[in-house]
């Protein structure tokens, strides 16, 4: 499972970083594409930041009972924006735009699945694939836009007990 999560990430972080350089966020002093794993992040990290993809997993549910089963497990993707500068008055465009780029790095939905556990990564062989994103968007009391956008994410399991 945790493969299927790091092949996940990994392919949506790297699609970031050739699509747009520039869509960064810096944590800790170190600057990286800003798409983050929110439960990997250090506790000081804990504000959420403008124009960065967050990712928090959901429980993992075998959809047979086979040898191999087929698993899915939700992935959430929030982020928000402010808007560019004075007045916030392009949030939307703002949005927009990052709508755009998870759309555009969702896209070819699959990748495959690598074992990160060692450097450098072991191919298991398969692939991990996913539908694409549903969007949701609100406006905060702080007058952000921000959506969630939940991406289905399936993979084959060996050894599920």
């Amino acid at each position: 499972m945790q493969s299927a999560k790091d092949s996940f990430y990994i392919a949506l972080r790297d699609r970031l970083a050739a699509l747009n350089p520039q869509r960064t966020v810096v944590v800790e002093g170190v600057t990286r594409p800003a798409i983050l794993v929110r439960e990997n992040e250090p506790a000081s990290a804990a504000s959420d930041q403008a124009d960065t993809f967050y990712l928090d997993w959901g429980p993992v549910l075998a959809l047979d009972e086979s040898e191999t089963p087929v698993m899915q497990f939700a992935c959430e993707v929030k982020y928000w924006t402010s808007g560019s500068a004075d007045g916030a008055g392009d949030r939307g465009r703002q949005l927009t735009a990052l709508d755009e780029e998870l759309l555009r790095i969702c896209d070819p939905p699959r990748t495959a699945l690598l074992d990160y556990s060692a450097s450098p990564a072991t191919d298991l062989g398969r692939n991990v694939f996913w539908g694409p994103p549903g969007m949701k968007v609100r406006v905060d009391e702080q007058g952000r836009a921000q959506r969630t956008a939940e991406v289905t994410v399936f993979f084959l399991a060996e050894d599920w007990q």
